[in-house]
């Protein structure tokens, strides 16, 4: 177990919690569907890979600041339909549909609500902290069964501050009224979830299911407590 004695731990939503990868293609291959757009790409592995390559560089873009909320959900799918010549379909239309299929497929990471269920019995306060969109991000908790176990859901585009920056970390921190050195930030996105909190001060825990490399010498940094590769192990360490 961690010796220290926390208080407040703080989630990412996507990917942590939340099982964005499935979701996410199962809500796209409705959007495939509905839009037909199997009559001008016959492959939808393709359409999909084509699109989550795009998606991932904007949005990459968008935590950096140098791209609007706007141009991301209008430029991610009109991109993909330039790059694989899809005409006559509005790329504005395609992504409000996409997003509003999205929260109803409520697909959570394993062992998630255990563990979620185990640490609100603990005495844990528990928060989220997301880069996602807002009419997205309060849907999927709900559809999912999971809003009931969190304070409070911290969202980038309210704030006005994405992840890794240390002003959302430290809205979140005040919001919640926490001491920070009795707070962890767990998430599944290195950079924006553990380097973050990190460069803020506060502890984090990698949740690394991918078993992706981690470069860097910041992973010796005294607030980078540990990388765990299932949600269950939360439950043997608070």
């Amino acid at each position: 177990m961690v010796s220290k004695k926390y208080t407040h731990l703080f989630f990412d939503l996507d990917n942590t919690l939340w099982d964005f990868d499935t979701s996410s293609r199962l809500a796209m291959h409705k959007t495939f569907m509905h839009y037909q757009l199997d009559r001008q790409c016959a492959l939808f592995p393709f359409f999909f890979d084509t699109y989550s390559r795009i998606n991932i560089l904007l949005w990459d873009e968008y935590k950096k600041g140098k791209l609007i909320k706007k141009e991301l959900v209008r430029q991610r799918f009109q991109m993909t339909f330039d790059e694989m010549n899809i005409t006559g379909i509005d790329a504005v239309s395609v992504n409000t549909f996409y997003l509003e299929e999205m929260p109803h497929q409520g697909r959570l990471m394993p062992g998630a609500e255990e563990m979620l269920v185990y640490l609100k019995k603990r005495g844990y306060t528990l928060f989220i902290i997301t880069n996602g969109f807002r009419e997205v991000q309060y849907k999927k908790l709900e559809v999912a069964g999971i809003a009931k176990f969190f304070e409070k859901v911290f969202i980038s585009e309210e704030i006005k501050a994405t992840k890794p920056s240390r002003e959302i970390f430290e809205y979140a921190v005040k919001s919640a009224n926490a001491r920070k050195n009795r707070c962890m930030m767990i998430g599944d996105d290195f950079d924006a979830d553990i380097v973050g909190a990190i460069s803020f001060n506060m502890d984090a825990v990698y949740f690394n299911p991918k078993k992706l490399p981690v470069g860097g010498t910041i992973i010796n940094n005294k607030h980078f407590l540990l990388e765990i590769n299932s949600l269950t192990i939360v439950n043997n360490i608070l």
